[in-house]
């Protein structure tokens, strides 16, 4: 019973994780089109997201104890892995890529120098994320179904 909840815990805070990652994702292409105007005015929307690193260390860690947890089924054991090892990269992402965009706008508050290569480079990071991120939803989810009892 304990791993059926964890298992639970584990595909719904990958789902949590997935919301702010879709959001980016499916407003991609309109924020794209914006002038660098009206994008800094669209960033705005952000101030207060970074609740979400919450549901971020969260989902990190119930899928890395879910991992332990079934580590004598092969298959859910490797389903599991690959969950956390999508979010850990979405992780490596966010501080390699997005987070010095970040930075070097003040939190989309100042335009940055290269505004347009500062968007995509933001913008993409966020698209690869969700696409990780929805891989661990998969994952997670499938690991749950698949686990031997």
């Amino acid at each position: 019973m304990l791993l059926k909840s964890l298992g639970l815990l584990a595909v719904v805070s990958v789902a949590i994780y997935l919301v702010p990652g879709g959001a980016h994702f499916f407003e991609f292409a309109n924020k794209m089109a914006m002038s660098p105007a009206e994008y800094m005015t669209v960033q705005k929307i952000y101030a207060g997201w970074s609740f979400f690193s919450i549901a971020i260390v969260t989902a990190l860690l119930l899928t890395l104890l879910h991992t332990f947890m079934v580590r004598r089924d092969r298959t859910a054991f490797l389903l599991s892995l690959a969950a956390f090892l999508c979010l850990a990269a979405t992780q490596a992402i966010f501080w390699m890529f997005t987070y010095p965009m970040n930075v070097a706008s003040g939190q989309w508050t100042v335009m940055p120098a290269d505004f347009e290569a500062a968007r995509r480079q933001w913008e993409y990071s966020h698209a690869v994320n969700a696409v990780l991120t929805f891989a661990a939803l998969v994952a997670i989810t499938s690991s749950t179904l698949v686990h031997k009892r």
